[in-house]
């Protein structure tokens, strides 16, 4: 397989699985709730996209073009752009299959103590590494969206997203380390280190689970005010 479509791959197998597997026979199965998930995908998406051309003009990462085909949208190889609609729509259908096989709200009430445990973290690191723009951008932004969720929405679902937020973090961590150059002679994703806090987990720096955690956040709190879904057994 040509180098140049490593990251057309990558995309394409994130979202196809996914995708076939979103007609399982469930009472209420994904592929009905196209209503529901194309605004969920499309909004955050257009917003992440002007942050990530934004970031890599500035050189806050960039993309090895050796593992791209060469098309481009601005600064964005288009398997960047794709990655925005491909991921999301592969995390509200395992966000969707966690609901289905876990239907109790282990967390409920408490999570309300994981939102505030991670808001002031977040903020202490964040004001700490002011000048490392990817730490601190995130990290504000996180801390600000999900105390909005938490304390001023005020839904009945953040608990169930802390759990299969957990179980996505798995195949996230084998798309970006694949992305940031695990198995592979050299990143298809670059970082500037002098911008973030410099921990990898593996290969990830370590604020991309936390900038993967704003864009699902975004993506599944869409999802359910669009649906308006009062619990989890209608599935």
């Amino acid at each position: 397989m040509p180098e140049k479509y490593y990251y057309f791959w990558i995309d394409f197998f994130s979202a196809i699985f996914p995708l076939l597997f979103c007609f399982f026979p469930l009472r209420n199965p994904v592929y009905k709730r196209w209503k529901a998930i194309l605004p969920a995908i499309i909004i955050p998406g257009i917003l992440f996209l002007v942050w990530d051309n934004l970031y890599t003009g500035w050189g806050v990462w960039n993309f090895n073009p050796r593992y791209l085909t060469g098309s481009y949208l601005y600064n964005l190889p288009v398997e960047e752009v794709a990655w925005f609609f491909c991921i999301p729509y592969a995390c509200i259908f395992s966000y969707e299959a966690v609901l289905h096989f876990v239907k109790k709200d282990v967390i409920g009430k408490n999570q309300v103590y994981i939102s505030a445990v991670l808001v002031i973290s977040l903020v202490l690191i964040a004001s700490f590494n002011i000048e490392r723009i990817y730490t601190s951008v995130t990290f504000f932004l996180l801390a600000a969206f999900l105390s909005w969720v938490q304390w001023g929405w005020k839904p009945d679902f953040l608990g169930r997203f802390y759990v299969a937020f957990l179980f996505i973090l798995i195949p996230f961590f084998i798309v970006n380390g694949l992305l940031t150059g695990t198995a592979l002679d050299e990143a298809i994703v670059r970082y500037d280190d002098a911008e973030n806090l410099g921990i990898r987990m593996g290969t990830i720096p370590v604020e991309d689970t936390f900038y993967g955690m704003l864009l699902i956040l975004m993506n599944i709190s869409l999802f359910e005010l669009l649906q308006k879904r009062k619990a989890p057994e209608k599935l």
